[in-house]
């Protein structure tokens, strides 16, 4: 997979940032060792110590720049389109099939900390919430059943075409606020402080924006009504805030918290793509994907919606993966995803990264930009 940038008023920055590597996990060094570095503010090997403004950072720890022309492709060449349609201006994955196919629903983070059941607990709550609300129902299919299509649906094994557009574009509209939130808080919080962010920000808004292009993509698909644009800003008004004031207390919660609603997320996305290829959702099984759909992750002319409900669940994964890592990590460490991320070998099928596996690939990355310079 490779990032791709997609504004034209932001062409030069597209050759830069975070493309994805085509390596795996890199070769472990000393645990014990790798902590002692991260726990020393003087150490040369603290990659993921954030630098003071006048101090030398290292290549990238802020996010992309343009001069990094293809810096971290490895193996690959980075693609740039020229000519856009949309009005998205931010870096998202653009995925090949078969990184689409190797996504694992059931990956899943233990609960560990006391933090991690309370993340996991507010998630299973919120998620109860969705399900009234939007009117999901999804009940596991007896074995042996011959029941028809409509007896399925009738008795809530299966989605109709008007439960899933609901289901999808309530969740979506909710799932665009904590990338925006946490975004904003660090933005202004490197403000107040005069300190460097380590390149959160760029992620965090990537991932804003990504969220917020899958609901105009389920918009292509229908129109909200009255009732339902109400209850979206009901819950909007109540979640934002909450998470708003959650994230001054408990950055590491709110992220862990991310990471588990985005395992939802997969999972539902997941059942969606079963429903398609096994023949319960006739209405979307041929039916072409939106234009927008198409452009946002350059998909092929002939793509149909199932194409499209793979790159979704792939951007889904995207985010378990990046907010699990994010929860790992101390709030002042540099952000491993400024420059490049795993393709979906490893997205797709564990849960994030430690923090010692952070500093590693922060490493990495510095020794890539440093070979790119020679």
């Amino acid at each position: 997979m490779i990032r791709t940038q997609v504004a034209p008023l932001l062409k030069t920055l597209a050759v830069s940032a975070r493309s994805s590597s085509t390596h795996h996990v890199l070769l472990a060094s000393g645990t014990l060792g790798m902590r002692r570095a991260l726990s020393s503010s003087t150490s040369e090997n603290s990659s993921l110590k954030s630098k003071a403004v006048n101090e030398t950072a290292s290549r990238g720890a802020e996010g992309p720049h343009y001069a990094d022309d293809g810096t971290l492709v490895k193996g690959a060449e980075l693609k740039v389109h020229s000519e856009v349609t949309g009005d998205w201006v931010l870096f998202h994955p653009v995925y090949t099939k078969d990184e689409m196919k190797v996504v694992t629903p059931v990956v899943h983070r233990d609960e560990r900390k006391f933090s991690d059941k309370y993340a996991s607990l507010l998630v299973k709550i919120m998620r109860t919430g969705f399900d009234l609300v939007s009117g999901y129902k999804h009940k596991e299919i007896p074995a042996g059943s011959t029941m028809s299509l409509e007896e399925l649906r009738k008795k809530g094994y299966v989605m109709t075409e008007k439960g899933w557009l609901n289901r999808v574009l309530f969740l979506e509209t909710v799932a665009g606020i904590p990338g925006m939130v946490a975004a904003t808080i660090r933005h202004l919080h490197s403000l107040r402080l005069m300190r460097r962010d380590a390149g959160w920000i760029h992620t965090l808004l990537e991932e804003a924006e990504n969220e917020r292009m899958h609901l105009m993509t389920f918009m292509a698909l229908k129109k909200p009504g009255l009732l339902f644009r109400a209850l979206v800003l009901g819950a909007q008004g109540v979640f934002y805030n909450v998470f708003f004031l959650s994230y001054l207390i408990s950055p590491r919660i709110c992220h862990r918290f991310v990471g588990y609603l985005e395992e939802e997320a997969v999972k539902t996305y997941s059942t969606c793509i079963s429903d398609l290829e096994n023949g319960r959702f006739p209405e979307w099984e041929n039916k072409p994907a939106p234009g927008i759909a198409k452009d946002y992750w350059r998909l092929a002319p002939d793509a149909t919606i199932v194409d499209m409900i793979y790159a979704i669940r792939s951007d889904e994964a995207t985010h378990r993966f990046v907010n699990h890592s994010l929860a790992n990590l101390n709030s002042s460490d540099v952000n491993p995803f400024a420059m490049r991320e795993p393709d979906m070998t490893v997205k797709g099928l564990k849960y994030g990264f430690e923090r010692d596996e952070s500093a590693k690939y922060v490493k990495e990355s510095q020794r890539l930009i440093k070979e790119q310079q020679t």
